[in-house]
């Protein structure tokens, strides 16, 4: 056989070993390993969130917020009875009359705060504590509150079992926010309310960003941005039409903790 016949050989030989690698690497990255839901929490994040042009949507770009989506397990923050559906495109019933935001929602939100390793965030709404995960894998500290004692207890014991250990837990009116932790260079509020809470506001940091659903309970609402100037000022901008359950608490003519919502 002629060097270059061996070369040749040779060279067919490394691409072919290559290939096959690739193979089997993405085989391991979809075969979930000792996650059976790995394979669809990457596809929803590659069909659902980074994907342009589904329903109109933006996609979302940003590497911490899509690989935070990766890796947080949705589907250990909806009950049992309805895991199967933990990655579809929608919201679902986490019991007391509340829902876990639908993926994209959670990605974009996310995204809109602008978080960096160094935030100090805070969460309106811990739900299950889904969002507060997520923001945990990209933020410095999370400080999620929750009216609905029985969820915020949950949630509180679920996020511990599951090592989240820079998010703290409490269960309260969120319309007062948590004064003694802020103030706070991201806050998002994951129910819609009739207006924005002014004690968010003033603990919003300047520099920094809210993310939250402003209109009437069971309408659809606007997700608006907030971003506090350096001056104190505020920008709002509306961003897009969202549908969430309703703000409860005093605030909002509410009996305060313990009460529950209608769903969306």
């Amino acid at each position: 056989m002629s060097k270059r016949l061996q070369d040749l050989l040779s060279s067919a030989l490394f691409v072919c070993a290559i290939l096959a690698g690739t193979v089997v690497a993405k085989y391991a990255l979809y075969s979930g390993g000792s996650d059976p839901f790995e394979r669809q929490r990457l596809e929803m994040v590659q069909n659902q969130i980074a994907t342009s042009g589904y329903w109109g949507r933006d996609p979302v770009i940003d590497k911490k917020v899509l690989e935070a989506m990766r890796t947080v397990p949705r589907h250990k923050f909806v009950p049992t009875a309805i895991r199967s559906r933990a990655y579809n495109d929608s919201p679902l019933p986490i019991g007391h009359g509340q829902t876990i935001s639908q993926p994209y929602i959670v990605a974009y939100m996310t995204e809109m705060l602008e978080c960096d390793k160094d935030a100090v965030t805070l969460e309106i709404g811990t739900g299950s504590g889904y969002q507060a995960a997520v923001l945990s894998r990209i933020a410095k500290k999370v400080y999620t509150i929750e009216i609905v004692k029985a969820l915020g207890e949950e949630a509180a014991e679920r996020l511990k079992e599951l090592k989240y250990k820079n998010v703290e837990c409490r269960v309260g009116d969120g319309y007062y926010g948590w004064e003694e932790h802020g103030p706070f260079d991201a806050i998002v509020v994951t129910a819609a309310t009739s207006h924005i809470p002014p004690p968010l506001l003033e603990q919003l940091k300047p520099g920094g960003r809210m993310a939250i659903p402003v209109g009437p309970p069971m309408h659809v609402q606007q997700l608006m941005l907030i971003v506090k100037q350096k001056d104190g000022s505020i920008i709002k901008r509306s961003v897009m039409a969202v549908r969430f359950v309703p703000f409860i608490g005093k605030a909002e003519g509410g009996k305060g903790p313990g009460q529950s919502a209608p769903t969306e």
